[in-house]
């Protein structure tokens, strides 16, 4: 959630910079009423902001009654990249200061609808799956941005040309992610950009331009994805999940453990939020907050970075009877049954939402679990085959990694050993090796190739972790049997 603050430009200098050369320039009469909406591909070095020269983010939040903390800069922080961190001039921030804090008009969001205009802007978000939710928000942000008189120009012009969002990657990059479940996401937003591209043009096109949510502006699968990027890289789902922009506060960039936190007050129609020092904040250190709890996927696919060493990181299976028989057989397992579980088993299984009509077949390995907890009591129920020692056991033990071989040390062995036939399954799927991986990351390749090949190798090293783990486990239950 980074946006550039530098030195403010007029606005009627930045309404001429913003104009493009375009088949899609309309009239100069239409051109001074609105901003282009034209946008390019994901750069491979950091990205420009939308006006060559933006307003000061800082100085416009307080002009507009907001509050920033007299030693919060906007800078290019080492480690976290451009975001609001502390000036080294002015000293430490202590616990509890107030660093932030925006007045209800400043966030940006869905509102009701208060002319034609808006009420055409809603018809099309209604259009868009809640999954997609940044991209109702991003309509609304395109809306603001094609104005030339916008309240929000000064955040709006502070705005990334591009983003780092795998919807932009070169197709090549995209390959270079070499992990399905990401490529499926991927794939999916892509087609519908390119499907709601057209029902954005057969609605626009019967609309007057007085009623055009975006001043007559040409709308195309290039600028809807740069709306949603901006959106789902920086949008913060507040006051009961309602997705909106905070100016300024989205450039505080994210940490497991943050220095900052955000504070909520008002209504949803006047939402005030300040951002408040949870600890104390050394000079020249970021401001961060903390975006979630999160896998890489999600922090790549929305955000457009990846977290080295996450320890909320996961490898996402599916639950497949033939794909776990092949893995217990691996694993030394004999007469594995899970392509045709029994009576008493089916219904455990169901209990997990594993079997039968609605089964949510997605499982996962890593993460604070380690074993998804569904998958690991299927393992033990499956491979145990006796329902009277099954029955002993509620499903929470079943599905805890910590209770130590609730089904004994011969079940819980071999359960862990088709995990870790599931691991080298997965590590298979991959192209390449760790250590061709680690060489073109050294070559400085271009910052998509280096985001795909980092995303894929933080799962490959994820698996190993899990391989490590569940190996030292299957020792102690070897040690703990000879010692009985």
């Amino acid at each position: 959630m980074a946006a550039a603050a530098a030195a403010g430009a007029t606005p009627a200098t930045a309404r001429k910079a913003l104009l493009t050369t375009t088949a899609t320039l309309l009239s100069s009469s239409l051109a001074r009423s609105r901003r282009s909406l034209s946008c390019s591909a994901a750069a491979a070095s950091a990205a420009p902001r939308i006006a060559p020269q933006p307003p000061d983010l800082l100085r416009w939040v307080q002009r507009e009654g907001g509050f920033v903390h007299p030693a919060l800069r906007v800078v290019d922080h080492p480690e976290h990249g451009l975001g609001v961190s502390a000036a080294a001039a002015e000293g430490d921030i202590p616990p509890g200061d107030v660093l932030i804090a925006l007045p209800g008009r400043l966030p940006l969001r869905l509102r009701r609808p208060a002319g034609a205009a808006d009420a055409v802007l809603v018809q099309l978000a209604d259009q868009v799956p809640e999954e997609l939710w940044a991209m109702r928000l991003g309509l609304r942000l395109l809306q603001e941005r094609a104005k030339s008189d916008s309240f929000w120009w000064p955040y709006i012009a502070n705005l990334p040309e591009t983003f780092t969002v795998p919807i932009f990657f070169p197709g090549e990059d995209i390959k270079n992610l070499q992990y399905a479940p990401l490529l499926h996401q991927v794939n999916k937003r892509c087609r519908f950009l390119l499907e709601f591209e057209k029902e954005v043009k057969h609605k626009l096109g019967t609309v007057p331009l007085e009623d055009h949510p975006f001043c007559g502006q040409d709308v195309n699968s290039s600028s809807l994805g740069w709306a949603m990027s901006a959106a789902s890289t920086r949008a913060f789902r507040l006051h009961g999940e309602i997705p909106m922009l905070l100016p300024l506060i989205d450039m505080c960039n994210h940490s497991f453990n943050p220095n900052a936190r955000i504070v909520q007050e008002g209504n949803v129609d006047s939402p005030d939020m300040s951002v408040v020092a949870e600890t104390k904040i050394d000079q020249n250190a970021a401001v961060t907050l903390n975006y979630g709890c999160y896998p890489n996927d999600f922090f790549l696919l929305d955000y457009g970075f990846v977290i080295t060493s996450n320890s909320y990181d996961q490898v996402e299976l599916s639950y497949d009877g033939t794909l776990l028989d092949a893995a217990s057989m691996a694993a030394g397992v004999s007469s594995p049954n899970f392509s045709a579980p029994a009576k008493w088993q089916q219904d455990i299984l169901s209990q997990l939402n594993l079997y039968g009509e609605g089964a949510i077949l997605k499982v996962s390995i890593g993460g604070p679990e380690i074993v998804d907890g569904r998958l690991l009591a299927a393992l033990r129920v499956i491979i145990a085959a006796d329902p009277d020692a099954v029955s002993g056991h509620d499903l929470k033990t079943l599905m805890s990694l910590k209770e130590k071989a609730p089904l004994g040390p011969a079940v819980e062995a071999s359960a862990l050993r088709t995990v870790l036939a599931l691991c080298t399954f997965a590590l298979q799927h991959f192209h390449t090796k760790i250590m061709e991986d680690e060489a073109i990351l050294k070559g400085e390749p271009p910052l998509t190739t280096e985001l795909a090949v980092q995303f894929r190798l933080q799962k490959k090293l994820l698996l190993l972790d899990v391989i490590q783990n569940l190996s030292r486990r299957i020792k102690m239950l070897a040690l703990d049997k000879s010692t009985v």
